[in-house]
């Protein structure tokens, strides 16, 4: 069931995707992105390679975490359920067949894509530095998030309150193979779903000249992520708060450290101080 999940979510994604680049994109930046791809692909290579590296850590910190967790022992799901109380269950009050088919597309499958077409979009760009930011911000969001919930202990709002509802799981039980694969029912606080997209929303906001297009569709697709994982019962309306603080947090590390870092512009640097005193 996990392989043919897998499979439908890369066929549905790669559509969006190829939708996305002739709304979004344009041939003439494809048509450069042909001549120029491996120049791309060296000033993006050392900060892919750092987060291949930290999503490899994830991967097996997943099965280290709750260990940790629990012998750090912070749990303030109480203190969040008293801060917050029943909006998640007043949120489900407004249930509908319809809305529960959006969000849950939104959830699997927006959400995939809004992280998968801003890196092909930035790609297709001479200008490298968005990408880089982009793919920075992210490095930042999975090693930031997995400290915190290293830290911190919290349950999602349908594992405290029994009338919440699993919507998801619920209406399409077969996403629970794929989700399984990912995520740890204590590892709520932050929402990386919200944190990740906000990211994108940010940077479209900050493209928004080179992508104007783009810009309000990241947006309606960032809200749309931050408000499923509170619809469907999988994060409490503070997880969200959390996972938007984080998002403008690593957005704005991530700008510090390319200029601080980045490898391209250092090279073309110091070929022009070396033509400079060859002169």
């Amino acid at each position: 069931m996990l392989v043919q999940v897998l499979v439908q979510l890369v066929i549905v994604v790669t559509l969006m995707i190829l939708a996305g680049l002739g709304l979004f994109v344009g041939r003439y930046r494809l048509r450069e992105t042909r001549v120029e791809w491996k120049d791309r692909v060296r000033a993006a290579t050392p900060v892919t390679v750092v987060l291949a590296a930290v999503l490899l850590g994830n991967s097996v910190a997943r099965e280290v975490v709750p260990d940790l967790s629990w012998i750090i022992d912070w749990n303030p799901t109480w203190q969040i359920y008293e801060i917050e109380g029943r909006f998640i269950f007043w949120l489900q009050s407004y249930e509908t067949a319809a809305l529960t088919s959006y969000f849950s597309f939104i959830y699997i499958y927006g959400y995939v894509f809004l992280l998968v077409f801003p890196v092909v979009a930035y790609f297709a760009l001479s200008n490298t530095r968005p990408l880089r930011e982009l793919l920075t911000a992210y490095t930042l969001n999975y090693a930031l998030g997995l400290l915190l919930y290293v830290f911190v202990i919290a349950y999602g709002p349908r594992n405290v309150m029994p009338e919440v509802q699993a919507l998801l799981y619920d209406t399409y039980p077969q996403y629970q193979h794929l989700t399984r694969e990912v995520n740890r029912n204590t590892n709520v606080f932050p929402s990386l779903h919200t944190s990740l997209a906000a990211t994108v929303a940010i940077l479209a906001h900050r493209t928004r000249g080179v992508y104007p297009r783009w810009y309000p569709v990241a947006g309606v697709l960032g809200i749309s992520v931050a408000f499923s994982t509170m619809y469907l019962g999988i994060h409490w309306g503070i997880d969200v708060v959390a996972g938007a603080v984080l998002a403008y947090v690593c957005v704005e590390l991530a700008g510090m450290l390319v200029d601080r870092w980045s490898l391209s512009e250092r090279i073309s640097l110091e070929r022009w101080a070396a033509s400079i005193r060859h002169r």
